[in-house]
């Protein structure tokens, strides 16, 4: 067996639960539709006249009112939610509100280990892929936070404002002072990942042992929040065949890495354009200013001012796997 170690730094219930609204196109569309009118300069009838006077010709006209006030009411929602999320990013500073990202795709996309990336027998065992990127032509970006040290209630609050998926990777020698903490993360619809119970350097273990530190933090995930996880990330993007075969064994289907990590002052990149590309993986952490050069919520908008002017939205990574 051949180890496989990147040369990176260390690092909700379900699919589907940090999607947000993505219609606000269907929003204008009906606004459009709802002022547009004949160019003739010809008086409108009264409100309820022009249904009446259809209904004389077609019983079933009259139902049309009903499911027409209902779509403009839902567009006005719409619009509503966009001014609320426009007023939440000057609160926090942004100039431009982060764009929407698409509806989850229908058909997920299959995830193969990225080249490069397999270990030995890596099909032939059916192991977890290890991949930076997720296959689609969706302009998104996928937001990961790692270990779980510094608990900012600012990100939260920031994060719930804004509207914006993330998924977090929870090592629990740094998570299980404040379990509290990261319930509220999950209840705001965020899902919570394994990231082994005391992020070591995990090739240098044993089978055994790794299967204690993966199956390990499965426990807490299930006692703590609620669930077993199927996605992991090994600590510092570092594993072997063994970190795979016990992945498998204890539930895990997926091991993202990343392809970028952002920082509260710069932006690392794996790919030798240094730019972003559709369905990357983005790394960041929970730190604070005892390790950054500033907060939590600085990093969120460096992230976010990036992505948005080269035009992704932040989606939600458990929605494509």
């Amino acid at each position: 067996m051949r180890p496989v170690r990147q040369n990176d730094k260390n690092g909700a219930n379900g699919a589907g639960a940090c999607w947000g609204v993505g219609v606000l196109a269907l929003a204008l569309l009906v606004s459009g539709c709802a002022e547009s009118g004949s160019g003739t300069g010809a008086a409108k009838p009264a409100p309820g006249r022009l249904y009446a006077a259809k209904s004389a010709h077609d019983p079933q006209a009259g139902l049309q009112a009903p499911a027409a006030r209902a779509l403009a009411a839902y567009a006005s929602r719409l619009r509503l939610a966009q001014a609320r999320r426009a007023a939440a990013a000057r609160r926090w500073g942004l100039a431009e509100v982060p764009l929407t990202p698409p509806a989850p795709p229908a058909r997920k996309p299959v995830i193969e280990a990225r080249k490069g990336f397999e270990v030995d027998d890596q099909k032939e065992l059916g192991l977890p892929p290890v991949f930076t990127t997720v296959p689609t032509k969706d302009k998104v970006v996928f937001l990961t936070v790692d270990d779980g040290e510094e608990k900012d209630p600012a990100f939260l609050r920031m994060m719930s404002d804004l509207k914006i998926p993330y998924t977090a990777f929870l090592s629990d020698y740094l998570v299980k002072d404040d379990y509290g903490y990261f319930r509220k993360m999950r209840d705001r619809g965020i899902t919570l990942n394994n990231h082994t119970l005391h992020h070591l350097y995990l090739p240098a273990l044993s089978y055994e042992r790794q299967k204690h530190e993966i199956c390990g933090m499965q426990d807490v995930m299930e006692k703590q929040f609620g669930r077993r996880p199927t996605v992991f990330r090994p600590p510092y993007g570092n594993y072997d065949q063994d970190t795979l075969r016990a992945a498998r064994s204890c539930g895990i289907e997926y091991a993202p890495i990343w392809d970028e990590e952002v920082f509260v002052d710069h932006w690392e990149y794996r790919e030798e354009d240094q730019d972003l590309h559709p369905g990357d993986i983005v790394l960041t952490h929970f730190r604070g200013r005892e390790d950054w050069k500033g907060t939590m919520p600085d990093m969120v908008r460096r992230f976010l001012r990036t992505v948005t002017a080269k035009g992704y939205a932040v989606a939600c990574l458990e929605d494509y796997l």
